[in-house]
């Protein structure tokens, strides 16, 4: 028989994981909002889960919730290439607009020079 503490920190993470997922969903556009510590959480999430799944007996409760975190997990596998491409174009958005505000504060300066 499973333990609830097992059945329970499944069930945590399966709301964790179904929690990323929407917080990540591939159809948001802004990654701005997205935050290292979002994927932290993601880590942490899955090894609470291997955890809980290594050391525990299996039960019905139990078979549906790692139905239901295989699930998730597969759905991040899908998902998981959009993202890191949305936050590379992120970046390198970024790293064009800092480009473009040192060109117009270089500008500003070289202007109160002539002036």
């Amino acid at each position: 028989m499973t333990t609830p503490n097992a059945l329970e920190t499944l069930r945590q993470v399966n709301g964790n994981l179904r929690a990323a997922l929407i917080r990540l969903h591939p159809e948001r556009k802004l990654c701005s909002s997205i935050r290292p510590q979002d994927f932290s959480d993601l880590l942490s999430s899955i090894l609470r889960a291997a955890e809980c799944r290594a050391h525990s007996e299996s039960s019905v409760a139990l078979e549906e919730e790692s139905l239901e975190y295989r699930s998730n997990l597969e759905r991040l596998k899908d998902f998981l290439p959009d993202l890191h491409e949305r936050l590379l174009a992120e970046k390198s958005r970024l790293e064009r607009a800092q480009t473009h505000v040192a060109a117009a504060a270089a500008w500003a300066r070289a202007s109160k020079r002539t002036l």
